[in-house]
């Protein structure tokens, strides 16, 4: 049975411009520009400019000496020159009232204005390499194979990844050969051209795991001496002994001793775990670190400043404003009129709106990164880890006054460029621990020292866990062991059995 009533509901949502601030909050410099662009090629109210006041001031000196003398005339008294305010009756809003803060105001800014016109620009070059399987598919061409071996060759370097490994069963590829090129052919088939391709160059390639490549290293090496028969048979037997540094059982089962087994290993160790890599000159996509924020120590004195470099400016659409000005000011709207006057004006709102959330933006990050820098100060001007402070989200936000969200945001995928280095703004953040005197300290204060306490110790003997408890321990640092595995985890640091060196 259906029912009608009416009901009042107390909710809280995020208008569509705080919710535009938010996205950009999180939007690091290098992505922001490209978010620019997006928004002015879906918004023609929008564009990239600067407004007139700062062209005259760029101006030489000539010029600016015309405009004075033009301003220092008598002004023109022809009033029919000036528009006056018209207001309908049927407008819900005054159309010179609208754009009077666009006329009135600079247009809005996010960028520093800090080049000259004798800037050199330097384009990156583009260059053209042959791939990695082009240069397998090249050996492969030498060779007098017929056409159906030459298609599952061809088949299986399409197959090999960037490490150089063939990492799907044959199995599998056999049925793409059948499906793909309807080609029946057998898995000792596809093996037999396998061990074809394996020949190429570099050595290891088209190996299907780190055994076998390293094996087809050795094979393809060897020179008949001791070293190379021994590091095959450990290779071959016992490669996960190998992988774990069981050293004592390694010698004992192919009876070497320290310094024949020490020559065994650093022949495995120059061997290379990934021929891919080392069989390709061509272009690689490497990932560029753009600071947001600069911090200058100028003598003592730390200067905070937004990259905003490569920022281009913005300013209303002066097309679309004389637009609205057009359709505001006709007596008579028909009903198209009146449709593009809703349009003109829904573009302009947006483009308001967007130029808003940047100047917001801006002002949110200066804000959250100059409340950081105070804090770590010390940190700032010596460049050391142990000068950190205990420092967290809340800390930050009661400083700022803002929502741990919004300095969360701020932080997230943000880079910080000092005169020591650029690291991640997510990196001063750490929790507090307590000393035996009660004294607060940075979490990263604690992972420096253990850091340096497994760089000084003993490649021979490595300290486990346990033993580095003891030594932090003793320097005062109240920490637990399950903490210690966890900040070596965190570090990238492997337990002592797997830092051993003979």
């Amino acid at each position: 049975m259906l029912k009608q009533g009416l009901q009042q509901k107390l909710l809280q949502k995020l208008s569509p411009q705080q919710i535009q601030l938010m996205k950009l909050l999180q939007v690091p410099t290098i992505a922001l520009e490209q978010r620019i662009k997006e928004e002015m090629e879906n918004n023609p109210a929008l564009e990239e400019g600067r407004d007139e006041a700062e062209e005259e001031v760029d101006n030489d000196e000539n010029e600016k000496t015309d405009i004075e003398d033009e301003q220092t005339a008598e002004p023109d008294t022809d009033e029919s020159t000036e528009p006056e305010p018209i207001t309908h009756e049927d407008d819900d809003f005054n159309i010179d009232d609208y754009v009077a803060d666009y006329d009135d105001s600079p247009d809005y800014k996010y960028s520093a204005n800090n080049s000259s016109k004798d800037d050199e620009t330097y384009e990156a070059p583009v260059t053209v390499a042959a791939t990695f399987q082009d240069q397998l598919l090249a050996q492969l061409g030498l060779l007098p194979i017929n056409e159906r071996d030459l298609r599952i060759a061809e088949h299986l370097i399409g197959s090999i990844d960037d490490d150089g490994y063939i990492r799907r069963d044959l199995a599998a590829i056999s049925n793409d050969l059948a499906f793909t090129q309807n080609l029946d052919v057998s898995v000792n088939d596809i093996e037999r051209i396998l061990k074809i391709v394996q020949t190429f160059d570099p050595a290891g390639v088209g190996a299907r795991n780190l055994q076998e490549c390293l094996l087809l290293q050795l094979q393809r090496n060897d020179n008949g001496s001791e070293e190379y028969k021994h590091a095959q048979l450990i290779i071959s037997k016992y490669m996960e002994e190998f992988s774990r540094k069981h050293y004592d059982k390694i010698a004992a089962r192919c009876g070497l001793d320290d310094a024949a087994l020490k020559e065994v290993i650093n022949l495995v160790l120059k061997l290379n775990p990934k021929p891919g890599n080392s069989g390709y000159d061509g272009p690689r996509s490497v990932q560029h670190i753009v600071p947001d924020f600069i911090v200058v120590n100028n003598e003592g004195v730390l200067e905070l400043s937004l990259n905003s470099k490569n920022m281009p400016d913005l300013r209303l659409s002066k097309t679309y404003v004389e637009m609205l000005q057009t359709y505001g000011k006709e007596k008579n709207k028909n009903r198209g009129n009146r449709e593009a006057l809703q349009f003109v004006k829904q573009k302009i709102d947006s483009a308001k709106w967007f130029m808003d959330a940047i100047n917001q933006r801006n002002e949110t990050l200066l804000g959250t990164m100059s409340a950081i820098m105070n804090y770590q100060y010390e940190f700032f001007l010596e460049g050391d880890e142990k000068l950190l402070k205990p420092m967290i989200l809340k800390d930050i936000a009661d400083i700022v006054g803002l929502d741990i969200s919004t300095v969360s945001r701020v932080a997230n995928s943000k880079y910080v460029q000092t005169q020591h280095s650029t690291f991640l703004l997510k990196r001063l953040f750490s929790e507090a621990m307590s000393t035996e005197s009660g004294e607060e300290v940075s979490s990263r204060e604690v992972k420096k020292i253990l850091e340096e306490a497994v760089a000084s110790e003993s490649k021979k003997r490595p300290l486990p866990d346990d033993q580095l408890m003891k030594l932090l321990n003793d320097k005062g640092y109240n920490i637990a062991r399950r903490t210690i595995a966890k900040y070596r985890e965190q570090l990238g640091i492997p337990v002592a059995r797997l830092r051993k060196k003979l």
